[in-house]
């Protein structure tokens, strides 16, 4: 099998990603965001979306104890179907981005998920949590 064949196989394997709330231009904004924030930090950016399970919170932490490194990850899980929200750090993460500071990104996304901007609200909401993690 060639490279070219493997890609268009992984493709038609997940139909689920062309089925998903973002456009292409969408993604390519999402992924320059997530490597602008893991680069500028030091720190691991991720996102999830889809439904999580209740609680929520735990199911969050889940999520984000299979990163390849918890302890300097940071995930944003949303659930626009349950309108729900989750912002978790790893122990390292935690000390360069404190409670309150998370919060404010929280609001700010939720703000732009309510005006009908999912991927502008992750997008925003990764640029002020890197900003406030800071320089690595």
């Amino acid at each position: 099998m060639t490279a070219g064949e493997e890609g268009a196989h992984t493709v038609a394997a997940r139909p689920e990603v062309l089925d998903g709330p973002f456009t292409t231009r969408q993604l390519l904004r999402l992924d320059e965001a997530l490597r602008v924030a893991d680069r500028t930090t030091g720190l691991t950016f991720s996102v999830y979306v889809g439904d999580l399970e209740e609680p929520v919170r735990a199911h969050a932490e889940k999520l984000h104890g299979q990163l390849a490194d918890p302890d300097k990850s940071v995930m944003v899980a949303v659930s626009p179907n349950q309108r729900l929200l989750e912002i978790v750090t790893g122990a390292d993460a935690r000390k360069r981005i404190l409670d309150r500071e998370a919060k404010l990104a929280a609001l700010s996304m939720v703000a732009s998920f309510g005006g009908g901007d999912l991927a502008g609200g992750l997008i925003s909401g990764l640029d002020q949590l890197a900003t406030h993690a800071g320089r690595a």
